[in-house]
């Protein structure tokens, strides 16, 4: 008579053991491609490369607001209800004293540059008009602005660099029209009216 042992509940079976390391293993080795596949996102790295800068500033303090109008070769505007067309950015559109305070180290800042800046990531050939409106007088005095168009690349360069005078609120003034050619320099520089506001 052959004598049989009797199984027991903590005897395994080798090819369970095997199985269940297998499972482990690409368990494993799916949960370090999965992290490998998703690395974390980059912030604050934005490539903003601009070709052209475009300035309007007028006196720091006023409260009055000065509105930067520009148009390019296809007919888009960039103004403070459209802050992007094509390649054309406002990149920062300054209502006299609204928005000036900031928190800064747990202190109270005020910035009282009055300052509009649109910025041109791009070498579109074709004409560019660049106006001012004088939109919001708490003063109801006139305006002097500074306006300045600059190219940037390969090197800084003043296109144009004026005063305009802005007498009273509504009022839209041509500061500049220039023309950027395919190879990127401008010419055609000149000051006639063209009304672009709508």
């Amino acid at each position: 008579m052959a004598f049989r042992r009797k199984r027991r509940h903590s005897d395994t079976d080798p090819f369970t053991d095997l199985l269940f390391n297998a499972l482990l293993g690409f368990t494993f080795m799916f949960l370090i491609a999965v992290f490998f596949l998703n690395p974390p996102a980059k912030t604050g790295e934005i490539p903003a490369k601009a070709e052209y800068i475009i300035t309007a500033t007028w006196e720091s303090g006023r409260p009055d607001d000065v509105d930067l109008w520009v148009q390019g070769p296809g007919g888009d505007k960039v103004w403070y209800l459209n802050p992007e067309a094509g390649m054309m950015n406002l990149d920062r559109d300054d209502r006299g004293l609204i928005n000036d305070e900031m928190i800064v180290d747990s202190q109270r800042i005020t910035n009282e540059l009055n300052q509009e800046i649109v910025t041109i990531r791009g070498r579109a050939p074709g004409e560019y008009v660049v106006n001012l409106q004088y939109y919001d007088s708490k003063t109801g005095q006139p305006i002097l602005a500074d306006v300045v168009v600059s190219r940037v690349n390969p090197r800084l360069q003043i296109v144009f660099k004026d005063q305009v005078a802005l007498d009273y609120p509504g009022q839209e003034h041509t500061a500049v029209r220039f023309t950027v050619n395919p190879d990127g320099s401008v010419s055609n520089v000149n000051t006639l009216a063209k009304s672009i506001v709508q």
